[in-house]
Parts: structure tokens; sequence; C-alpha cells
């Protein structure tokens, strides 16, 4: 309110219509004033134009302009209502006690307030709060509970009430703000933006109540599956170590059976031979007695006692025949080294295969290369073999999906050299090349030896393509049990047999992979290449020199993995 002394009233800047203070007031013909919003609907639902102050008659609407003036004094008159409650404010913070909120027009003894006006910013008790209760145009006021601090809601540049809310820039208004800085923005009374947000406040609350139940279900989860997961390890653990010891035990208990076995075979190899060499070493003895005998008889001059004698000289004595024995100790030693050899070699794989699959689970690699490889897949490409560059003694079916070893020289003096086609290396390429990331799949199967990779476009066709690191063929080999690169002789990766690989090139990245995928595992990946040639895809079902490798090598479609 005004100070009691002010020359100015807060019901001269009320408008007849509401009897609220003016917004954008208009002054009719007559002289009265109204606001410029309840003058133009109170005319609409009329069919002549009459001032609803005096009733004055218009016989056609008047054109309406603002009343600067009166805006301007009502603009004034609520800067001193600022002004005022300023001055109130700080009296009653001087006069509060024990926190209360005091009435701001108690001038003797202040009362406590019962209600705030937003809209006058001014605390009121029960006495002065009563006009409030009677006055029309007060009566649409907004009245809360008593608050101390008023001026936080007042417009720091303007000086007038926060009534307006901007939603873009989630920021409070006073009108002239709404005006002048935010008219193409979504602006709306306080109330509602308090009762909206408040809602979406009530939505969120029940979001984040459902993300905690959420959280502390997958909590509860979790802690339960680490439970289990340890329970588990514990038995993996301890059924690990224990057929682990049975094996280290079997493998000592073999060790100790084999020295011993070893032992007693050296043992009774020995007696054996001691037995033979006592035998030799006596006829050996018999037949140097009968070599006297025989030189004593031979310088006998008297013919009748020489004839007499000879017949009772058995020449030469009874002896073993050498020829139906040996003592070949040697070969059967030799052959016990190659069997326990390759015995070792398998168990060595076997460990060596256990020892993978244990750094698999220990770094991840069992997962990842799953992932890897569906990524791979994704680069899938419809690989056709090229017969132009297929050797001799290679078939290929109709639809150039599959090669295959054919037996029988006879077919190389029958078919004329092609340009692009290998001579010695017994492979073939693909139909077309590639200078960007691809990826296929080959069935191999049961077959004992092939080779299959990528090589470049320039990769020697003619005469024998020797093994290197700049070969410009990037391939594996499989030999029976383990596999090669064809640029790194006798220097195995990768362990076991496969019957579907999936070959990935990675062109920017200069990497290529070869997967069994079966397993989803990785056999072997050639790294940090830079490539500045096209590739083909390279298949080799390689000869039968090891038997059971007649099947063919096919391009199968790519298998996904789960």
């Amino acid at each position: 309110m005004a100070s009691s002394n002010s020359i100015l009233s807060e019901d001269q800047f009320l408008c007849p219509i509401c009897l609220d203070m003016f917004n954008k007031p208009v002054s009719t013909p007559c002289g009265h004033n109204f606001c410029f919003s309840c003058i133009m609907r109170y005319w609409s639902d009329k069919a002549v134009c009459k001032c609803p102050f005096c009733q004055e008659t218009y016989e056609r609407r008047p054109d309406l302009k603002v009343n600067t003036f009166i805006s301007e004094l009502a603009s004034q008159f609520k800067s001193l209502q600022v002004v005022n409650t300023h001055f109130w404010s700080a009296h009653q913070q001087q006069a509060s006690r024990g926190g209360a909120v005091l009435c701001d027009l108690c001038t003797d003894t202040q009362q406590e307030a019962v209600k705030s006006c937003l809209e006058c910013l001014t605390s009121y008790c029960d006495v002065h709060l009563e006009p409030h209760h009677r006055a029309a145009g007060l009566k649409r006021h907004t009245l809360v509970d008593p608050l101390a601090s008023l001026e936080d809601r007042i417009c720091k540049q303007h000086s007038r009430l926060l009534m307006m809310f901007c939603t873009n820039d989630k920021a409070l208004l006073c009108d002239i703000c709404a005006t002048l800085h935010h008219s193409n923005h979504n602006v709306v009374p306080v109330q509602r933006a308090y009762k909206e947000i408040k809602a979406q406040l009530g939505d969120a609350e029940a979001k984040v109540q459902q993300m905690i139940q959420e959280r502390l279900q997958t909590v509860q989860t979790m802690k339960e599956s680490a439970k289990q997961s340890k329970t588990e390890t514990k038995d993996v653990i301890a059924k690990g170590v224990k057929d682990l010891t049975a094996l280290v035990s079997e493998i000592h208990k073999s060790q100790a059976e084999l020295v011993k076995v070893m032992e007693e075979k050296q043992k009774a190899a020995e007696e054996q031979a001691d037995g033979l060499i006592y035998s030799i070493e006596r006829e050996i003895a018999e037949l140097q007695r009968t070599t006297l005998k025989m030189r004593e008889l031979k310088q006998t001059e008297d013919q009748i006692y020489f004839l007499q004698s000879f017949p009772n000289c058995s020449f030469p004595p009874h002896t073993m025949d050498l020829s139906t024995f040996g003592f070949n100790r040697h070969v059967e030693i030799q052959h016990i080294r190659k069997s326990l050899s390759k015995s070792v070699s398998q168990l060595r794989m076997l460990l060596n295969k256990m020892n993978t699959e244990i750094e698999a689970i220990s770094d991840g690699t069992h997962v990842s290369n799953n992932t890897t490889l569906e990524y791979a897949q994704q680069f899938q490409a419809d690989v056709l073999l090229d017969p132009d560059t297929a050797h001799a003694l290679l078939i290929l079916s109709d639809d150039r999906k599959q090669v295959k070893y054919c037996i029988g020289s006879g077919l190389w003096t029958i078919q004329s050299l092609k340009p692009n086609m290998f001579t010695e290396h017994l492979a073939v390429l693909g139909h077309r090349s590639f200078s960007q990331s691809f990826y296929f799949e080959v069935f191999v199967g049961k077959k004992t030896e092939w080779c299959l990779g990528v090589a470049k476009a320039s990769v020697q066709r003619r005469g024998a393509l020797v093994r290197g690191p700049h070969c410009g063929l990037w391939a594996i080999w499989f030999l029976e049990d383990k596999f090669e690169t064809f640029s790194s002789p006798n220097l195995p990766v990768h362990f076991g047999k496969v019957e579907r690989v999936g070959v990935f090139v990675d062109y920017e990245g200069g990497k290529i992979s070869f997967f069994d995928v079966q397993t989803a595992s990785l056999i072997y990946s050639f790294t940090e290449f830079f490539f500045t040639e096209e590739l083909y895809p390279y298949m080799n079902p390689c000869d039968n020199e090891y038997g059971s490798n007649l099947d063919s090598m096919i391009i199968v479609p790519v298998s996904r993995t789960e």
C-alpha cells in the first residue's frame, strides 16, 4: 500500500470492469478509463457500443489507443507500492521475534501476519486483511501463508511483480520483461507454470522411484549372481585342481612306469646279451681247441695214424646258427623314442590348448572374439572362383563355389596353359578383387591339408611360389593337426582342427584374420600391413600326400554366430 499521506490511492488505478489494476489502459471518448481487453470483451457482447460507466452511446466502435499517461501513473504507483513494501519489510525484520512474520500495516504494536498478498506485496494481520475479503478488486488478489521475504518476488529491473514464467528460458518474469524480451517465447502465468512443473516433478519422481527399484533389483540380482558365481568358481577350481592333480599323478605314474619298464627291458636285454656272449665265447674257445687239433692232425705224417684219427674228430664242431638271432636293441629303442615323442607332442598340444583357453578366460577374448566375428560378418562378400587362374589338376564346380584336387597327371598334358593360371602351385583365386574390407567363409570338413587366405593381384603364378614374408600371399596352411602361415614354414601358430573357416580382411586397418566359425575363436591374424594392391580370395585344396584329402573346399553362406 502507499503511505498514509500519499495523494494517490489504489482505487484510482482500478478498472471499473475487472476491479483490478489497469492493464494496458485505454480512454473512451467520454473520458473514462478501462483495461483494453476488458472494454473490448464488454463491447463484443453488445449490439450498440456504450460506456459501461456513464452509458454514453457511440454510433460506431471507437478506435482506442493505450493511454500512456495513465499507464505510466499505474506503473509508478506499483513501484511506490514496492518501495513501501521494502520499507515495511525492513521494519518487519527489525520487529520480528522468534521468526514470526509481522503485519506491515500495524503502526503501534505489530501483530503477527496471517496472510501475505502477492499482488500488494504486503503481509496482513486479521484486522488489516479484512478489505481483501470485502473489496471486489482485492478479492482477486492471491493470498498465501505469511512470507518474510517478498522482495524476491519483484523484478529487479522493473520493480514489478514476477507474475509470468518463460518455459523456454526457465525464468520468472514481470509483465514488462515478458513483453520486451520474451515476446516469441512460451510465457505462462506463474500459477500455471507451478502446476505444470509440479506435475512434471511428480512424473519425474515416479520415474526416479522406478529407476531406484530397477537398480535395487539389479543390485540384488548381481549380488545373487556374484554369490552363485563364487560357489561355481570354487567348484570349478576344486574340480580343475582335482583333475589336474590326478593328471599330474598319472603323468608321474606313467613316468615311473616308463622308467621301470625301460630299466627292466634294459636289464633283460643285458642278461640276454650276456648269455649270448657267454655261449658265443664258449663256442669260440671250443673252435680254438678244434683249430689246434686240426693243426696237429695236419702235421701228422703217419698216414695210417692220420686216417685212424680223422674219423674221431668233428670238423667243424657243432655250433649255434648266428643267422637265427640278432641283437637289435637300438632299433627297438628308436621305435620307443619315436612313439613316446608323438604321445608327448599330442599331450603338449592339448596342454597348450588348455592354456590358451585359460588365457582367453583371463583377458576376455572368448567374448571379444565372438563380438569381432559378428562385426567381421557384416562385410560378407559373394565370392566365386575364377577358372582361368586354377591349376590344371584342380576341378571347379559348375557354380564356381567348390574346388578339389584330382589325382592323375594326364590332365596336365591335355590342358593348355592360360595366362593367369597357377602352373605349379595347386591354387585358384576369386573372380573379383577387393580394395576395401570383405569377409567370406569356407567349409574344409575333414580334409587333412589345405591352404586358405588372400593374395595380391601381382602374386607369382608361373613356377614355384617361394614361401616368405614378401611372397604377396597372406594365408594359413593346415597340415593334419596344426596350422602355420604360408610365409613362415614350420612355425606352428595354432593347433587342432576346424571344419569352417571365416576370412576377414580389414583393408584400411591392414589386418587379415582367420576364425573358427563354429567356436567363434581366432585362429590367427596378420597385422600391421599396408596394402597397395587389390586383394583376391585364395584357395588351395592341396594334394593327397597325407591321405583323406580329396574332398572339396567349399565357399559357403555366412553362418551368423549366436
